[in-house]
């Protein structure tokens, strides 16, 4: 995996990062808050554009994440061993057990614990220092031990496109901010390398380029080969089949919320690339 930043560009994988990542992340979360706080308990039963979830069960994901990621931060610190990754494969159905556990909750009960455990995740990624940033490990439950910063990164990702998905289903389809999708972009290559589908990925060696447009784009050159994904930013003038992005596109494209992107090429390879990832 190779990360590579313009001058231009926010690094959120750096220290010097981290003030901007959690300043969106607090935009995002309080956009997320409004939607919900502005619901009733009929519409807190709307389902939404994750189509195994209502408005209830986005609040009670959050919730099931949050009080996680707060119990494995406690679990490192106190140099506990860490519990065995349980694997992206099957991340899906247990964040729908995770999140559907909480409806028995009232409307105001899930929304007060929800804040209330956000707070304190807050107070830890506050503190962060910068050695901790990139260097402190946190166990996650099922891609293992993961930096520090990773956490911010998964909670823009929760309360950006889990708010879309809340609009969607209230038929507000609108596309995520640009802070948000800015600071996602880069991550989103992360999420298509650790969701490479191992049974469609057989025998199957490719090239193809993404651009994405904005002051925060650029072109990437990736490859999928022996069913591992990479990538670097560089020409794709040369690639057989080249996909451009928007931000908000390419942010709703890797977590396969629809199928972004405007392939230029060889639209059979293009037919193949989007069918290579599995869900998450």
């Amino acid at each position: 995996m190779s990360v590579e930043v313009r001058p231009a560009r926010v690094n959120t994988f750096a220290p010097e990062g981290k003030d901007h990542l959690l300043k969106v992340v607090r935009q995002e979360r309080q956009g997320f808050y409004d939607l919900i706080d502005s619901t009733d308990d009929e519409t807190w039963k709307t389902p939404t554009a994750c189509t195994e979830w209502e408005i209830r069960d986005q609040v009670g994901h959050l919730v099931d994440v949050t009080e996680g990621y707060i119990e494995r931060f406690a679990l490192a610190r106190a140099k506990k061993p860490f519990p065995e990754a349980l694997g992206l494969p099957g991340m899906a159905g247990m964040l729908d057990t995770g999140s559907k556990r909480f409806r028995s909750s009232s409307r105001t009960q899930l929304i007060a614990r929800l804040k209330a455990s956000s707070t304190k995740l807050f107070e830890i990624f506050d503190a962060l220092t910068p050695e901790q940033w990139t260097s402190e490990q946190i166990p996650h439950v099922y891609m293992g031990p993961l930096s520090t910063m990773i956490y911010p990164a998964f909670q823009l990702i929760d309360y950006s496109v889990h708010s879309w998905d809340i609009r969607a289903g209230l038929g507000q389809v609108q596309p995520l901010s640009d802070d948000a999708a800015n600071t996602l972009m880069p991550y989103m290559f992360i999420v298509l390398q650790v969701t490479v589908d191992q049974e469609a990925a057989k025998g199957f060696d490719a090239t193809w380029g993404v651009r994405i447009s904005g002051d925060q784009g650029g072109s990437w050159k990736v490859q999928v080969k022996d069913g591992k994904l990479t990538y670097e930013e560089a020409s794709v003038a040369a690639c057989p089949v080249v996909f451009n992005f928007d931000p908000n596109d390419w942010v709703l494209t890797a977590y396969q919320r629809f199928p972004g992107g405007a392939a230029i090429g060889d639209r059979a390879l293009a037919y193949k690339i989007r069918r290579l990832f599995f869900k998450i």
